[in-house]
């Protein structure tokens, strides 16, 4: 589904993604670990079109995607869920979540959708008319990723989704997103909790310094003692 062969991201002078390849599968979790600083926000933003990668090529489906506008990504099936959350804080959860589906026309589908993002986070039903700024943290992750499926997508980037969560917030967020991925979704997963990105992910690259140093099945990784040593502090 994605395929992404030689990317370079730069920032000035800094070269923060060095020539990376990898690939994410129809129906598959990836996910990309690495130590602050490694590269992998960057990798994301690029693929969201968030920042203008200074080489390479990235494959969607088979069109290429770093030859469209950021906008358009929606269109074409790509939803991210980007790092600090990036809700609409002014907004009530209800109206953020259906600002996810913005590009969409069929208001039935819409309405069934919003009751199954509810139906995926209780706690954001609890809150439909509350104002988004005011929810915690965890609550504002699981409204960023409910908005981000308000869209439809069919490949999900997902952005450090643990970041700064609570250890119950973190494990309610996982578990939804394994229920997301165990019903065919497609995910690239952004995230410094090696741990727990490998557990539910199916395959793994690790990141250091901008590339690409070891690819695996999560498993594997998650066996091996260098990983285990360097990302999961044994």
């Amino acid at each position: 589904m994605l395929e992404v062969n030689g990317l370079r991201v730069s920032y000035g002078g800094i070269q923060a993604v060095r020539g990376i390849s990898f690939h994410v599968d129809e129906g598959e979790m990836v996910a990309l670990i690495g130590a602050n600083g490694a590269g992998k926000s960057s990798t994301l933003r690029a693929l969201a079109r968030l920042v203008n990668p200074v080489g390479g090529n990235v494959r969607y489906r088979g069109k290429e995607l770093l030859s469209l506008p950021a906008h358009q990504l929606v269109a074409e099936g790509i939803a991210l869920v980007p790092e600090g959350r990036g809700i609409f804080p002014r907004m009530t959860t209800s109206e953020n979540l259906r600002m996810g589906a913005f590009s969409r026309n069929d208001k039935q589908a819409v309405e069934r959708d919003l009751e199954h993002v509810f139906s995926l986070f209780p706690r954001l039903a609890e809150r439909a008319q509350q104002v988004a700024g005011t929810l915690s943290g965890g609550e504002q992750q699981m409204l960023a990723i409910g908005r981000a499926l308000m869209s439809q997508p069919k490949l999900m980037l997902l952005d450090e989704p643990s970041m700064g969560l609570a250890p119950i917030m973190v494990q309610k967020i996982f578990e939804v997103i394994r229920t997301v991925a165990s019903q065919g979704m497609t995910i690239l997963l952004i995230e410094q909790n090696a741990k727990l990105a490998l557990e539910v992910s199916q395959r793994g690259y690790v990141m250091e310094s901008g590339t690409i140093s070891l690819t695996e099945e999560s498993a594997k990784l998650l066996a091996d003692p260098k990983v285990r040593a360097a990302y999961l502090g044994e």
